[in-house]
């Protein structure tokens, strides 16, 4: 079945078993909600920036702009949801909606820490948002402003998330910041090869805790005997910025990116004027650095044919291409096989 909608075309299975692996996929929860996909300028079709990657357990909200607490309830996406909140810089497209969400986790008593990403340079701004009128101050929010490029600190009182978050300072006109997702090589069981060395129940979760168990019978069964390479995931998240050595590694062999393409190429100077990529800057690099999925946002309001970026992007990248709309949801590819 092939869904069209504006310059994306998505294909879901339709026999039984392919539909049950799909839905299994999607129980994983790896998937960008696209909450916002204007630039500094909201229009009648596109909200301010904002964006929740779903991964497992965690729920990150990058860049809240203005808005972005009205359009989480448009797509499903609770204040209880969130465990971090990542923002790139303290430009009003990208921060305004900050406010209303953090008085959104304090009004519905959200329970758990949730941290608070952002350039240090940019915390008189995260302060005035957090205090930006009267409000039970009930949420726990923990700020975590980025001082130097590297990874983040996990957020205190969550169990490990299963993968490690980088910022690297981008090329703007304020400070900004990039953010990287990277989930460790790990191995996949095998059920098969589980059967034929007759292990089953409590004795599979003592082996992947200790790495080997030793049968009833004396035999030692390693993980390694049952189990095959599993490729990690990545994730890369690429906002206002010129070009610059930062974007190429933050891009560099991700799964899924999504990085802005303010202007058409044909603007090019006015671009790099406002420290911002087009589209064909944003998909070259993106194919130089072996992107599986591509995701173009933050548009400027002076182009009302999405079209046009799909086009100059396909001049350069053949990967899968998504122009972001308002409450798309784009998922992370199925993990590369190992080599």
């Amino acid at each position: 079945v092939l869904r069209f909608s504006g310059a994306r075309v998505s294909c879901h299975p339709t026999s039984p078993a392919a539909s049950a692996a799909w839905h299994a996929g999607r129980m994983s929860r790896r998937e960008l909600v696209v909450l916002g996909t204007a630039s500094m300028v909201p229009t009648r079709t596109r909200n301010h920036n904002g964006y929740v990657l779903l991964w497992n357990d965690e729920a990150i909200l990058f860049d809240p702009g203005e808005g972005t607490q009205r359009q989480m309830t448009f797509a499903g996406v609770s204040a209880t949801d969130l465990t971090r909140i990542a923002i790139t810089h303290l430009h009003g497209d990208h921060s305004l909606g900050l406010a209303g969400v953090s008085q959104r986790i304090s009004g519905d008593g959200v329970r758990h820490t949730i941290g608070v990403t952002y350039p240090a340079s940019g915390q008189r701004w995260v302060n005035h948002l957090l205090d930006a009128s009267a409000h039970y101050r009930r949420g726990h929010l923990e700020l975590q402003p980025v001082t130097t490029d590297g990874v983040v600190p996990p957020v205190p009182g969550r169990p490990e998330p299963g993968f490690t978050l980088r910022a690297e300072r981008l090329d703007h006109t304020i400070e900004a910041v990039g953010y990287r997702l990277d989930e460790p090589d790990g191995r996949s069981l095998d059920p098969a090869l589980l059967a034929r060395h007759g292990l089953a129940g409590p004795v599979v979760g003592e082996l992947q805790r200790a790495g080997r168990v030793t049968t009833p019978d004396g035999r030692t069964v390693t993980l390694d005997d049952v189990s095959g390479p599993r490729p990690g995931q990545s994730f890369a998240f690429v906002m206002d910025t010129r070009l610059c050595d930062a974007v190429h590694r933050l891009a560099d062999g991700v799964d899924l990116l999504v990085i802005e393409s303010t202007f058409l190429d044909r603007d090019r100077e006015q671009a790099e004027r406002w420290g911002h990529l087009t589209a064909r800057q944003a998909a070259t690099v993106a194919a130089e650095a072996g992107v599986r999925s591509l995701v173009l946002t933050h548009f400027s309001q002076r182009y009302p044919d999405p079209t046009e970026f799909w086009r100059e992007a396909r001049e350069v990248f053949d990967g899968e291409l998504t122009v972001a709309q308002d409450l798309d949801r784009v998922r992370v590819p199925h993990r590369r096989r190992p080599a």
